[in-house]
C-alpha cells in the first residue's frame, strides 16, 4: 500500500492529442439553466441545454490550460493557436440560430501581441457556409477576424497567447433581460466531423496508467456536470480504479424547474430529469458499461434550497428550515412529506431506467438519509408533515439525556425515516428487477457521543438487516482528523445495531474539501486500507473530482498479488533474543554528499533527515546454544526478508517528547523522539510503556499500530501534547547468508551478524 500526491507529470507516459478533441470541451452557465456536453463520436460532440430566463447563456468552452484532469493525465498547455485550422459541421435546434444578432459567437480570451489582456468576438455565421441551423464552419486562427458586420467592424484576432475560447448559446427568445421565459426552452447543438489541422494541431497529453488496485472510487454529478463523461471515466480508468463506481446523482443539477412568483421550483412537468442531466447520465452509463465499470446510483434527501418547495423542508420547532453549510445552501427533505418522497421515488425510477437501458446491473443507494440537527443541537422534526405523522414532543436539543416522551418521539422519527427509505428503495426495485439496494449512513452524525439517543431517529432499527442488501459506512470527519479509534468504535456500533456482516458492508473513505488540505489523503488512504483488511466487500474513495484536483495516486497489490503484498509489509512482531542483542555494536549512519572544490572548500548535502542505524549482534554470542538460537531466528525470518524488533542497548526510551500541538480537532499524533533539531519517528513502541499528557496533565488515549496515539478528546488550540514511551527499532538481517563457525568461535574469534534498521511510517 502506497500513495503519491502528484502536482505535475515528470517521467510518466505521454501520448498525443489533437486539439479540440471532443472529450475535452466543457460547459458553463448561470443558474437556473442547465447544460451538458457529451461526446457522440471520435470527432463529434453534443450540447443539451434548458433555458428558463431571457438572459440565460451557456458557454461551450475550450481551454488552453487543462484545469480538470489529474496531473498525470492533463494535456499540454500551449497558448499559441496560430498554426491551427478548425472545421466542423454545425447543427442546432432550440437555440438562437447562426445568423441572428445574438447568434452563436466564439469569444476568444487572451492577450494581444503587446501582452495586453483582451477578448475578441468572432461571429460564427461569418465563417459558415450553409443554413443558419446546418452549416459548415471553418476557422483559421492565423487569419481570423472578429466583429459582427464584416468588413465594416472587423477586429483581427491575434491568436498567439490565448487562455480560453467559448461558443455562446442562448434561447431563441433571448433578450438579456432578467425575466422568466414564457416556458422552459430546451435546445441542442451538435458539432460533427470536427477536424483540426496545421503544424500546431497536435499537443502532448498525459497517458500514464496506474496498475489496477483494490480500492474503488465514488463521484458525483454536481462536481462533474461541466465535463464529458468520457473525460471523467478516462481518469478513473487510468488511475487504476475498477469495479463499481458510487455515483451521486446530486442535489443541485438534476431536476426540472417550474417558475412561480419569481422563483423556480423542482417539477415533474415534462419529465423527471432535465434534458441536460438525462443526456449526460445516458452517456455516462453507456460508457461505464463499455469500460467494465458498474454503477451504484446514489440519491439523497438533500436538495438545493432555492429550488425546494417550502413544505418539503425539514424544520426546527421554531419553523427554521434545515440548511447545510454549503454556499448557497441545500436543505433536507422531510421523510414524512409524501410529495417530497414521491418526488425522490420518481427520480430513483428515472436513473434506474437509465441503468437498465445501458445494460448495467441495477444497483441503487439511499445516500445519508437523516433528520437534520442544527449546530446548536436542535433537531428538525417539526415540519407540518412530521407533526401530523408522529406528533413530536418538545426537544430543545438532541444532546444529552432524554425523557421517556422524548425517546418515544425519536423512535417515531426513526420509524418514519425507515419507512421513507424503504419506499425509495422499493421504487428502484420496481423499475429494475433484481436491483441491489444500498444504504449509506454517516457515522459521526448518527453516532455522536454527545447525543447518545440520536441513533433512534437517524440509525433506526427499521434499517436492520435484511432491510437493505448492503450497508455502506462513511465517517470522513473522523478520518481526516486521524481518529481511527472513533472509526473502529463507530463501525462496531453500527454492526451491533443493524446486524450487517462485514461481507455485506462497503466503506467510503474521504474527503478532502480544499486543495490546501492535501495532507489528509494519507489518513483517507489508511482508513480505506484498514477497511479492506477488516474484510468489507468494497472500500471506495470519496471522491473522483478531488482525486483529480489534488493529484492523488493510490498503489497497492492487495487482492492482486498476495506474495508481493507480503514482501512489502513483511514484519514479524517479535523481539530479537534479548540475551543476544544486549551487547550489540551500534553504528548510526547518514548519507551525505561532500563536494570539495579545487581550493579545498567543501559543500555538504545530507540526503537523509535522520540517521539509519546499523547493528552487529555478533558480540552477544556466548555459547553454542546462542548460535543455535541465532540460526533458528535467522531461518524463521527467511534471512533479510522479514523485519523484526531489536531493543537498542543504548537508546530505547523517550521521556516528555513533543508529539504535537492541539488545533481543537486533531486527536491522532505520531510518536517521535527528538535529537536536537532532528526528529526520529517511533513506529514500534513497547506495549504498555506509552503515556500521554496535554499541557502536562495525563489524558486518556489508545495506541494504534505504527506508533500512533489517539486521544479520547481533541486537545484545545495551542495545547502541547507530549508522550513518554519505550521503543524497539525495526531491523532486518543485512545479508542473505549467515556464517558462524563453531571452531573459530570456540577459539575466541567474534562472529559478525550485521543488522540494518528498516524505515517505517
Amino acid at each position: 500500500m502506497a500513495h503519491w500526491v502528484c502536482s505535475a507529470r515528470t517521467v510518466q507516459g505521454v501520448g498525443t492529442l489533437t486539439r479540440f478533441d471532443p472529450r475535452f470541451w466543457t460547459v458553463d452557465f448561470p443558474r437556473p439553466m442547465m447544460a451538458a456536453v457529451t461526446t457522440t463520436g471520435p470527432d463529434s460532440l453534443r450540447v443539451d441545454a434548458v433555458f428558463y430566463k431571457a438572459d440565460d447563456l451557456a458557454g461551450l468552452i475550450w481551454e488552453a490550460e487543462d484545469r480538470f484532469d489529474h496531473p498525470l493525465l492533463r494535456y499540454e498547455t500551449v497558448r499559441d493557436f496560430r498554426d491551427c485550422r478548425l472545421s466542423f459541421r454545425w447543427r442546432s435546434g432550440g437555440v438562437m440560430a447562426l445568423d441572428a444578432i445574438n447568434g452563436p459567437t466564439l469569444t476568444i480570451e487572451g492577450r494581444d501581441a503587446g501582452g495586453t489582456a483582451r477578448a475578441w468576438y468572432v461571429r460564427l455565421w461569418n465563417h459558415a457556409v450553409g443554413s443558419p441551423e446546418d452549416a459548415a464552419v471553418s476557422i483559421d486562427f492565423a487569419d481570423l477576424v472578429g466583429g459582427f458586420d464584416l468588413p465594416t467592424d472587423s477586429d483581427p484576432v491575434w491568436a498567439g497567447d490565448i487562455d480560453r475560447m467559448f461558443v455562446s448559446l442562448v434561447s431563441p427568445d433571448y433578450s438579456g433581460a432578467d425575466a422568466a421565459l414564457p416556458a422552459p426552452c430546451e435546445g441542442w447543438v451538435e458539432l460533427t466531423g470536427m477536424v483540426c489541422e496545421g503544424p500546431g494541431s497536435v499537443i502532448a497529453i498525459g497517458d500514464a496508467v496506474v496498475p489496477e488496485h483494490g480500492i474503488g472510487i465514488a463521484g458525483g454529478y454536481d462536481d462533474s456536470y461541466n465535463l464529458t463523461p468520457a473525460r471523467l471515466l478516462r481518469n478513473a480508468l487510468h488511475l487504476g480504479y475498477r469495479g463499481d463506481i458510487v455515483h451521486y446523482v446530486g442535489m443541485s443539477h438534476y431536476f426540472r424547474l417550474e417558475a412561480l412568483s419569481g422563483g423556480y421550483y423542482v417539477s415533474l412537468a415534462g419529465g423527471v430529469l432535465n434534458v441536460a442531466c438525462a443526456a449526460w447520465h445516458r452517456d455516462f452509463a453507456e460508457r461505464a458499461k463499455a469500460l467494465g465499470f458498474g454503477v451504484i446510483w446514489s440519491l439523497s434527501y438533500e436538495l438545493f434550497d432555492a429550488h425546494c418547495w417550502n413544505d418539503w423542508k425539514q424544520r426546527a420547532a421554531d419553523g427554521t428550515p434545515a440548511l447545510t453549510g454549503w454556499a448557497p445552501p441545500s436543505t433536507l427533505l422531510s421523510p414524512a412529506h409524501s410529495g417530497a418522497i414521491g418526488y425522490l421515488q420518481a427520480v430513483a425510477r428515472a436513473v434506474m431506467g437509465i441503468a437498465v437501458a445501458a445494460g448495467l446491473a441495477a444497483k441503487f443507494q439511499v445516500g445519508e438519509p437523516w433528520w437534520w440537527v442544527m449546530p446548536d443541537g436542535r433537531p428538525c422534526l417539526y415540519d407540518a408533515s412530521a407533526v401530523a405523522a408522529f406528533a413530536p414532543v418538545a426537544l430543545p436539543t438532541i444532546r444529552g439525556g432524554m425523557s421517556a416522551a422524548q425517546i418515544v418521539t425519536l423512535d417515531a422519527a426513526g420509524a418514519c425515516l425507515a419507512a421513507s427509505t424503504a419506499a425509495l428503495a422499493g421504487a428502484a426495485k420496481d423499475t429494475a428487477s433484481g436491483c441491489v439496494t444500498h444504504l449509506l449512513t454517516y457515522l459521526p452524525t448518527v453516532l455522536d457521543a454527545a447525543a447518545p439517543e440520536a441513533k433512534r431517529a437517524n440509525m433506526p432499527v427499521g434499517w436492520a438487516s435484511p432491510a437493505f442488501d448492503v450497508l455502506q459506512l462513511e465517517d470522513y470527519d473522523w478520518v481526516t482528523a486521524g481518529d481511527a479509534g472513533s472509526t473502529a468504535r463507530g463501525v462496531a456500533a453500527a454492526e451491533a445495531r443493524l446486524g450487517y456482516p462485514v461481507e455485506r458492508q462497503h466503506y467510503l473513505s474521504g474527503f478532502v474539501l480544499r486543495p490546501d488540505q492535501v495532507a489528509q489523503w494519507s489518513f483517507i488512504e489508511a482508513a480505506a486500507v484498514r477497511a479492506r483488511a477488516r474484510g468489507v466487500a468494497a472500500a471506495l474513495l470519496w471522491a473522483l473530482p478531488q482525486v483529480m484536483r489534488d493529484g492523488f495516486v493510490h498503489f497497492d497489490t492487495q487482492g492482486v498479488d498476495t506474495e508481493m503484498e507480503d514482501e512489502m509489509d513483511a514484519f514479524d512482531d517479535v523481539l530479537f533474543p534479548l540475551a543476544l542483542g544486549r551487547e550489540a555494536a551500534v553504528t548510526p549512519g547518514f548519507s551525505t554528499a561532500i563536494l570539495t572544490s579545487a581550493g579545498g572548500v567543501e559543500t555538504r548535502s545530507a540526503a537523509w533527515a535522520e540517521a539509519r542505524t546499523a547493528y552487529d549482534v555478533g558480540p552477544g554470542l556466548r555459547s553454542a546454544d546462542d548460535i543455535a538460537a541465532l540460526l533458528a531466528f535467522f531461518r524463521a525470518r527467511m534471512g533479510p526478508a522479514r523485519a523484526f524488533r531489536l531493543r537498542d542497548p543504548f537508546d530505547s526510551s523517550g521521556v516528555g517528547e513533543l508529539v504535537g500541538v492541539g488545533d481543537g480537532v486533531l486527536r491522532r499524533f505520531a510518536l517521535v523522539k527528538h535529537y536536537g533539531a532532528s526528529v526520529r519517528r517511533i513506529t514500534r513502541p513497547v506495549s504498555g510503556s506509552v503515556s500521554v499528557a496535554v499541557d502536562g496533565g495525563a489524558v486518556g488515549f489508545s495506541v494504534e499500530v505504527g506508533g500512533w496515539v489517539v486521544l479520547d478528546a481533541a486537545p484545545g488550540v495551542g495545547a502541547v501534547v507530549t508522550a513518554g514511551f519505550g521503543f524497539d527499532v525495526p531491523v532486518r538481517f543485512a545479508e542473505d547468508r549467515l556464517r558462524v563457525n563453531l571452531a573459530t568461535f570456540l577459539t575466541g574469534e567474534a562472529a559478525s551478524v550485521p543488522l540494518v534498521e528498516v524505515r517505517e511510517g
